[in-house]
């Protein structure tokens, strides 16, 4: 593989732009306030910008464009409801949560329960969201580098990795504000311009759409293509190919005995699915149907090919884009380092304000991706025979003419995908390290640590947590992205977002039920997906984990996506268990509403941290 050595240059320029902006930081980072939410300085439109770029991750980025292509239009659901999430912060979380004034989410459960304990329960689910939401970060940046630099995919993961971290331990909070506000214009920049280009080469987006839905169009290989597989893969076929091994080898066709193959003779198959038992190389001429690629009808059915076989079973393919729904609407108004931006506006009604601007400018974004995601699926159709759609966006670029313009939009597409893991990871690295050095070393190990103390304790957190997000996005390379995304959503959904929600809003809720609710909610459903990724199929075309070995699909489905029962369980509980704790209800909870409540021109608030 050639390398395009100016994707090198943007990738790099991208790298030492953050890392400059880091080290500038450092020059204005002098208390712990603007190491944790640069003290409450932010304004809207830089803190909207801000919040664009650390939300709109490598599953924005990448995952959704190459979802789109390989699962169909049933994909939508993630950009839709991502930006549909930012409706509840506006809604139910924004002002009340920044006139609370405080550093974190677990402040916010300690202040508004008067409980040390419940802290820690928080913290931890900070750090448990956080931990998952790295995961497809880590996962972006091995394939972005494996792909423009032909490197192994655990160079890309160590390398993004360790810049990142670094970026975060010198400038905190404040230096990344700049860099994410940064990186959010560049990764705009970086998906548009490409795909006006690229519909300019290529024709219109609906003369592509309707090859596919009203023509039932088949992808097809454009040239003779020879694709390495190993022992064990399974190739589905939606019309008749042909193919020839270049190696002697056994298969197995359609569940029938075993058959073998001779090298260099020309096999014909009709649709359907056979298995190589054992490692070959197969070599396509032009003109065959690509293996793995869905026709046009199957590829635009509802409840399709993301949610497993709806013909099969309708309903669990129902059930799940539903839970999948819920996992990310309410998800988005429980993660962490998302919420935590809000305390860095000067007030709430500012935070108001930058949650209007941010869906105004996620929205934009989230126009582009279908649109590579259906080109994708026309003209860089090879993509679903060597298994990689998520490296859709950073290969449909190289497909048009002239070559010096796609080796450009190739640079471009490289350095909006780096921005695209970069940012996201650093906020989410700025969260957990938070929790750890402010609220379990600052707050619960060594409460009259010096502010001096405290920003060393959040430069070792930040060092460790990168370290650790590190290793574990090594073994995360066969997950789609966006898989691994709704995971994390589904966690923030059934833990944290309760806890807000009901925190803010109901003064009833009890320091038992918030606990008893965030437990219950946010264990089951990390359970449950700890179970689904060790032993659930990562293999699309069975539902993308949806079928566990030997499960009944009924509860794998629940197993694989758990917010539509995690949630309401979170809910529930945490209602009745208040009811039954009733006398429990803090003394002083009606001056906290107000507070919480209260316009700013009435001079109420306080921020619960201020230092």
């Amino acid at each position: 593989m050639e390398i395009n050595w100016l994707s090198v240059v943007a990738i790099v320029g991208v790298v030492l732009a953050t890392i400059s902006l880091g080290l500038w930081a450092t020059r204005v980072v002098r208390t712990t306030s603007d190491f944790f939410v640069a003290s409450r300085t932010v304004g809207p439109l830089m803190n909207a910008a801000a919040i664009s770029g650390e939300y709109l991750s490598a599953a924005s980025f990448m995952g959704i464009a190459g979802m789109v292509m390989k699962f169909g239009y049933d994909v939508l659901w993630y950009p839709v409801c991502y930006a549909a999430g930012y409706l509840f912060l506006l809604l139910f979380v924004a002002a009340p949560l920044r006139r609370f004034g405080a550093y974190t989410v677990p402040d916010y459960a300690e202040g508004r329960f008067n409980s040390a304990g419940f802290r820690k329960i928080a913290v931890a689910f900070v750090m448990i969201i956080g931990f998952f939401y790295m995961l497809p970060q880590m996962k972006g940046a091995g394939v972005t580098l494996e792909s423009v630099l032909n490197l192994p995919y655990w160079v890309g993961v160590v390398v993004v990795g360790a810049v990142i971290t670094l970026n975060v331990v010198l400038g905190g909070m404040k230096g990344i504000t700049f860099v994410q506000a940064f990186q959010f214009w560049l990764k705009l920049f970086a998906i548009s311009i490409p795909v006006f280009l690229l519909l300019m080469y290529f024709g219109s987006y609906g003369n592509h759409l309707n090859e596919d839905l009203v023509n039932n169009k088949v992808p097809r290989f454009t040239q003779t293509t020879t694709i390495t597989y190993k022992a064990g893969s399974v190739l589905r076929f939606s019309a008749a190919s042909a193919f020839v091994p270049t190696n002697s080898g056994r298969v197995e066709l359609d569940g029938q005995p075993t058959r073998s193959l001779n090298s260099g003779e020309k096999y014909g198959i009709s649709n359907g699915e056979f298995k190589l038992l054992d490692a070959n190389q197969l070599t396509f001429e032009s003109g065959q149907v690509v293996p793995n690629a869905p026709n046009g009808s199957v590829w635009g059915q509802p409840f399709g090919l993301l949610t497993g076989d709806s013909n099969e079973n309708p309903g669990l393919s129902m059930l799940y884009t539903y839970s999948l729904i819920v996992a990310i609407v309410f998800g988005t108004a429980g993660l962490p380092h998302i919420l935590v931006r809000f305390y860095t506006n000067t007030d709430g009604k500012n935070a108001r304000h930058t949650t209007l601007i941010v869906l105004g400018m996620i929205g934009l974004f989230y126009m582009f991706p279908p649109i590579l995601g259906v080109l994708g699926r026309n003209h860089a159709s090879e993509l679903y025979a060597l298994g990689t759609t998520d490296r859709l966006v950073l290969e449909l670029p190289g497909k048009i003419e002239p070559d010096w313009l796609s080796q450009i939009l190739l640079a471009i597409t490289a350095a909006g995908a780096f921005a695209a893991f970069m940012s996201t990871f650093s906020g989410l690295l700025v969260s957990v390290s938070g929790a750890l050095s402010h609220d379990v070393y600052g707050r619960t190990m060594r409460p009259k640590a010096s502010t001096r103390a405290r920003r060393y304790a959040f430069r070792l957190s930040a060092l460790l947590a990168g370290s650790a997000a590190v290793i574990a996005g090594l073994f995360v390379e066969k997950f789609d992205i966006n898989l691994l995304v709704g995971w994390a959503f589904a966690i923030a959904a059934s833990s944290l977002f309760p806890m807000l929600a009901l925190g803010t809003w109901w003064r009833k809720l009890t320091k038992a039920g918030a606990t008893s609710g965030v437990l219950l909610g946010g264990l089951s459903s990390s359970l449950s997906i700890v179970i689904t990724m060790l032993l659930g199929e990562a293999d699309a075309s069975v539902g993308m984990g949806l079928t566990l070995s030997k499960v009944n699909p009924l509860v794998a489905t629940l197993m694989a996506q758990p917010a539509i029962w995690s949630v309401p369980l979170s809910f529930i509980t945490m209602l009745v268990v208040s009811h039954f704790t009733r006398k429990q209800i803090p003394a002083d909870v009606n001056q906290m509403m107000l507070r919480l409540h209260a316009p700013e021109a009435l001079g109420l608030r306080k921020d619960y941290i201020n230092e």
